[in-house]
């Protein structure tokens, strides 16, 4: 465990053992899990542009989470203040009890080093071969000897498929290669939160679903907290645990993948389903009539069931397709476990469409204790982040409710 940091315990979170998921600091023989990272009422501008404001989530610990929103939203911009190294005017990014937002340089350093980061286009040294660009973290933020980063690098390219292509230039392989050459490099420190700023940028559909697969491989092996920014709906709607949408300066909605992929907001419909017709524009936002016009004619050729299929992997209808599953011979998805006990936990203050999708998720032990009542509404300053809000339901908790929560403002 890294010096003067320590994990903490989130309500709402536990673990197949049905303890909490948070390891304490010294604790001994628990295996370790990424953190969790809660965000609360973030706002960023650049001068008189508001980039977004009032941003509340939380990235739930070892959790594959998506964030989606049309371009020039600012998705990269809050990856970026995640990491520090852009300071919001307003809210808190608190990871195990820092708030980054207002911590010194000298903790955000530290606090730093529990990430790594996969840019857009892999951001390797062009005059450095695979190994160097991969070595690079190990030598400048440790003191391990030689043997000791060879055995690390090779084992990380080992992790991501890049086997005896050490010694190749950025400039000599693949656009996907170079991908999986910069997320061996966001490995080698053994970071708890990774981050994607649009892993599947520049790659064809073949080698953006390998690289789903490797994503989820990874999230596997070494249970850490991912956050993908993206525009491929493919891998929106197979690869996270929890999807979240940036849309007008605001956070439209962020959940379990179920709440997103049934939810009936227009701009997220529109944004899954790959289609003109809704609130998002050439220029990112429409008029209210133009949009009510291409609502009801949508709604005349039968909405988005028969709305054939969009670009991006974006498809009609309001399936929720199977979540991506480890590749045989590797460990479960520990994390899956978890995401399962939170959201039945929650399963009855979603809307009916969202219970539905979630009763066809959860194994049988799980979904009897729901509906038995053996679970409590979640509340607390960590479960508000992941379910519906607590006045949204019923004193009992039991309330359905078809109002889904919007955390930043209008849709």
């Amino acid at each position: 465990m890294r010096t003067g940091l320590r994990r903490r315990t989130l309500p709402g979170l536990v673990n197949a053992t049905g303890r909490g998921t948070g390891n304490e600091a010294g604790t001994e023989g628990q295996a370790v899990v990424g953190v969790a990272v809660e965000v609360e009422g973030l706002s960023k501008s650049f001068g008189s542009q508001n980039i977004w404001s009032d941003v509340t989530l939380t990235l739930p610990p070892g959790e594959i989470s998506v964030l989606l929103g049309p371009s020039g939203t600012g998705k990269s911009v809050f990856l970026k203040s995640l990491v520090g190294l852009l300071k919001p005017e307003k809210g808190s990014i608190v990871i195990q009890d820092t708030d980054l937002v207002r911590t010194s340089e000298h903790k955000l350093y530290e606090i730093r080093k529990l990430f790594g980061v996969l840019f857009q286009d892999g951001a390797l040294f062009g005059s450095m071969n695979l190994f160097d660009n991969i070595a690079f973290p190990l030598r400048e933020h440790t003191k391990k000897s030689e043997s000791e980063i060879k055995r690390i690098v090779l084992e990380k390219m080992d992790m991501v498929g890049l086997q005896g292509a050490e010694g190749k230039l950025p400039g000599e392989i693949s656009g996907g290669m170079r991908k999986r050459a910069g997320l061996a490099r966001a490995l080698v420190l053994d970071p708890e939160i990774i981050l994607f700023d649009e892993p599947d940028s520049g790659l064809d559909p073949v080698r953006v679903a390998y690289l789903n697969q490797l994503i989820v491989d990874l999230n596997a092996q070494i249970d850490a907290t991912f956050l993908i920014v993206t525009h491929d709906i493919g891998t929106a709607r197979t690869v996270p645990d929890n999807l979240g949408l940036l849309f007008r300066r605001n956070l439209v909605m962020f959940g379990p993948r179920e709440q997103l992929l049934t939810s009936q907001e227009p701009v997220v419909r529109q944004f899954l389903n790959g289609r003109r017709e809704g609130p998002i524009g050439m220029s990112e936002e429409k008029d209210v009539a133009q949009v009510e016009a291409e609502m009801a004619a949508l709604e005349a050729r039968g909405g988005d069931a028969h709305n054939g299929v969009g670009p991006k992997g974006a498809s009609g209808g309001d399936a929720v397709p199977p979540q991506l599953t480890p590749t045989e011979g590797l460990p479960e998805r520990k994390a899956e476990r978890r995401r399962q006990e939170r959201v039945a936990r929650m399963l009855h203050e979603f809307d009916e469409e969202t219970q539905e999708a979630i009763r066809a998720s959860l194994p049988e032990d799980l979904l009897a204790q729901a509906d038995s009542g053996a679970y409590e509404s979640t509340q607390g300053s960590g479960g508000r982040h992941w379910a519906p809000e607590p006045d949204a339901v019923g004193s009992t908790g039991r309330g359905a409710t078809a109002t889904l929560p919007r955390q930043g403002g209008e849709a």
